[in-house]
């Protein structure tokens, strides 16, 4: 598996045609929630891809006035358990170190994937909330 930041329309394209089908066909995510202004302003997109080259996984993160919030990690069903989603945050995170060392990164984590991101240095901040109609924790990444 690798990881990259995207770079061109066609690899963007990819990436939401991956949202789309976790978050909104798998997990029934509003289309309107799911793809918001941050798309097409002020979010740096990355895709995985397979060994075979094949699109299996897309994240983003943008600066806020909380600090750095990393965004829509999904990996498609079948790839799943295959390291993409280590592969998307591992990238993430050492271009989000390089670009703000020194600012908060966190992220909201659905329930699933609490401790996947506790093995890669996140600790909850927070009670538990709702986002459409998901169970999440605020999660803050305690760098290294």
């Amino acid at each position: 598996m690798q990881a990259y930041r995207i770079t061109s329309p066609a690899e963007l394209q990819e990436a939401f045609a991956i949202r789309t089908a976790v978050f909104v066909d798998e997990q029934q995510v509003p289309r309107e929630a799911e793809n918001d202004e941050h798309d097409h302003t002020d979010a740096i997109h990355y895709l995985a891809r397979a060994d075979d080259g094949t699109p299996c996984g897309a994240a983003r993160w943008r600066p806020t006035n909380q600090g750095v919030k990393l965004e829509r990690f999904a990996v498609l069903a079948p790839y799943r358990s295959q390291a993409a989603g280590a592969a998307l945050v591992t990238q993430v995170l050492q271009d989000v170190a390089a670009a703000y060392p020194n600012a908060t990164v966190y992220l909201h984590a659905q329930l699933p994937a609490v401790r996947f991101y506790e093995r890669h240095g996140f600790v909850k901040d927070g009670p538990q909330f709702t986002e459409c109609d998901i169970e999440h924790y605020k999660m803050r990444w305690q760098r290294p």
